[in-house]
């Protein structure tokens, strides 16, 4: 038996106790990966931060990465229905179902934020999604993750032109799908942007999607509520028509102004440990350690 399938009989809160002892660790070496990251990327988003609230706030994110990233392997290695028994609030579910009869189909844009592998088995009550997949290095957690998510009848299909070519066919007969927005793409994957300010190197994937298909676009996060009981889902209409605007920087420069509105209900619980901002034209090498 893989030892991530173990996480099945630890209780959740020796999980998230595990997590914190992490995050502890983690926050004790200022130049630590995660720590160092979230605090270059958390500088770069919210200047206007004092240095004492940018070093408070980067210790909280690293505490709150750590404990997402240990609640998604403990909802892979339960069954679905555990992890939908873990949702307690759904804000905008009319949203959501009334955005699931768009005949052009339903695009959710779900960021890095919160644990988001927590509400996969709660979407997919609803049907079955395509979703793209980009095989791990591991094999052994790429095995498990895969197995996972192919359990959520959800149809996993290849970052190449073969999944792209899937998505847009799933779009046209009415489908839904779900995209991760935020990851730094190719250069021919994506164009330079602002996010939170910064012009940064961005996917268009998403974009492109919603000009050729005209499908709904919806924005879905879910957070970890801070009395302990759960999970709330946040899913929020994103009705910019620059959405669709056929010039493409414009489009993906309005996907990036609603992440950025969803990111800020809670920054803290945005993955910053991410080199999010590494392809910045005018800056050579952000994460440099002094």
């Amino acid at each position: 038996m893989p030892i991530l399938q173990l996480f099945r009989y630890i209780p959740l809160s020796i999980v998230r106790l595990l997590a914190q002892t992490v995050a502890w660790f983690l926050k004790q070496n200022p130049l630590s990966g995660m720590l160092w990251k979230t605090q270059i990327n958390l500088s770069l988003a919210y200047p206007e931060l004092s240095t004492p609230q940018l070093h408070q706030m980067a210790k909280h994110s690293v505490t709150k990465q750590c404990l997402a990233y240990a609640e998604s392997v403990k909802s892979w290695a339960m069954p679905p229905q555990w992890s939908i028994q873990q949702i307690h609030t759904i804000h905008g579910l009319d949203i959501f179902t009334d955005a699931l009869k768009n005949p052009n189909g339903l695009l959710m844009i779900t960021p890095h934020l919160g644990t988001w592998e927590m509400m996969n088995a709660w979407v997919h009550q609803y049907g079955t999604s395509i979703i793209m997949y980009k095989p791990m290095k591991n094999k052994i957690i790429n095995e498990f993750v895969r197995h996972a998510r192919q359990r959520l009848n959800a149809t996993l299909v290849p970052t190449d032109a073969t999944g792209v070519k899937a998505l847009f066919k799933n779009l046209k007969q009415g489908g839904f799908s779900i995209i991760l927005p935020d990851h730094v793409p190719q250069p021919s994957g994506g164009v330079v942007v602002p996010f939170f300010g910064i012009p940064c190197l961005t996917s268009t994937l998403a974009s492109k999607m919603a000009q050729k298909t005209q499908c709904r676009l919806l924005g879905m996060s879910c957070l970890r509520r801070e009395d302990g009981q759960g999970f709330d889902i946040y899913c929020d209409d994103l009705t910019d028509q620059n959405l669709y605007h056929p010039d493409i920087e414009i489009a993906t420069t309005a996907l990036n102004q609603a992440i950025e509105q969803i990111i800020n209900r809670s920054p803290t619980d945005y993955m910053w440990g991410y080199k999010r901002f590494k392809g910045i034209p005018e800056i050579d090498n952000v994460y440099q350690k002094p």
